[in-house]
């Protein structure tokens, strides 16, 4: 069994940054892609950004290419998002997921993640 756990969440001002973790149960991760999206209340889950296990291959939305980068430890088995330039619109629970990858780029977007955290809080203030 997979178990995803995020943390870093929390509060900040806009234009400031945060460090999303997710740590991964002990196993190996490799030909997997992790996956970070988001929620906002009364919208429906939005990708946010992913990477293959190596990190050869990265895929961002729109919304926040540039300003956030996905990344991952694999002697820590986890995964990272940092999180610059932060807008108010970024105010969302933030989950973490993974799935085995096809080799296939566009499958980094796609939203067919079999694990998933629980997600961690993340509010930016104006």
């Amino acid at each position: 069994q997979v178990q995803l756990v995020e943390s870093g969440g929390g509060l900040v001002q806009a234009g400031g940054s945060l460090r999303l973790s997710c740590a991964a149960s002990e196993r190996s991760f490799r030909g997997y892609v992790m996956g970070w999206f988001r929620r906002i209340p009364g919208k429906e889950r939005e990708f946010v950004a992913a990477s293959t296990w190596s990190g050869g291959n990265t895929a961002y939305g729109d919304s926040v290419k540039g300003r956030f980068m996905i990344s991952t430890d694999r002697a820590k088995n986890t995964v990272y998002l940092q999180m610059n330039s932060l807008k108010p619109e970024d105010t969302a629970v933030y989950y973490c997921a993974s799935k085995p990858w096809t080799g296939l780029y566009s499958d980094l977007y796609r939203n067919n993640y079999a694990y998933w955290g629980q997600g961690t809080q993340v509010h930016v203030s104006s």
